[in-house]
């Protein structure tokens, strides 16, 4: 049933809107970073038209493995948004980021700043 919804949905926002929009990313951690403590990594994109789009979560560049991502959604202005997260660790030294990639631009890669 969700299927079928989001397929419709998709269809009404490619008649109603031609225009290319490109993602608005936010990369945070659901608690403050510290190092060893267990969090959640998130990756927030929104404001993106089409709907095709690819997110990854990264350390060290390389895909962080069992990622979760929300449905796809949409405003009433047909602009899309997904949230992806996954739960990790903050280790000296490493690095997190979300690499997106979207028709409206090249792919990339925005980093999770800690507060550490």
């Amino acid at each position: 049933m969700k299927l079928a919804l989001s397929i419709l949905a998709l269809a009404i926002a490619f008649i109603n809107v031609d225009a290319i929009t490109p993602p608005k990313v936010q990369v945070y951690s659901r608690n403050p970073g510290t190092y060893g403590l267990p969090n959640t990594l998130i990756c927030h994109v929104s404001g993106f038209h089409p709907p095709d789009i690819n997110i990854e979560l990264l350390r060290n560049g390389e895909p962080i493995p069992d990622a979760h991502q929300t449905d796809l959604a949409f405003e009433q202005s047909w602009q899309f948004h997904l949230t992806r997260s996954v739960e990790f660790k903050p280790s000296d030294g490493e690095q997190y980021a979300c690499r997106v990639k979207h028709s409206s631009e090249p792919q990339k890669t925005y980093n999770w700043e800690s507060d550490m």
